[in-house]
């Protein structure tokens, strides 16, 4: 199950996710204003950051050198592949942006607005195992 946790505790995303199963945080870049996507996988039980696709080198981003590979993207910009870095505790923190930023999750067919029902809230984005759902207290 993925979980997201706004700052009282409160469920405010919730959808069941399997081995395999793939999902992504697109933002709105604070400074330059364009979309960058953080995508995530379910291996094992664990939330591991597969990729992440980044329109320019503007601040805060870019391709740190042995954190996967850096190619170019048939849209512009590049995706940074294979970076397959494993999420502590399955606990991802965000501070949800303002809703110019407009974070949002997508997962299976399921597209949810983040900045929309929790804006500027610090939010627990959470990879439970099945059965254990809401027990993890990152």
């Amino acid at each position: 199950m993925l979980e997201v946790f706004g700052e009282d505790g409160e469920t405010i995303f919730e959808e069941p996710v399997a081995n395999g199963s793939r999902w992504c945080i697109f933002w709105n870049h604070s400074v330059q204003h364009f979309l960058v996507r953080d995508c995530f996988v379910a291996r094992q039980g664990q939330m591991v950051l597969e990729r992440s696709h980044q329109p320019d080198f503007a601040a805060g981003l870019g391709h740190i050198p042995g954190r996967g590979t850096m190619i170019s993207a048939p849209e512009g910009g590049y995706w940074i592949e294979n970076i397959d870095e494993p999420v502590p505790d399955n606990c991802l923190r965000l501070r949800v942006g303002a809703p110019g930023v407009d974070h949002r999750i997508i997962l299976n067919q399921r597209d949810e607005n983040l900045s929309a029902i929790a804006p500027r809230q610090a939010v627990r984005i959470v990879l439970n195992s099945a059965g254990h759902e809401g027990e993890n207290s990152c």
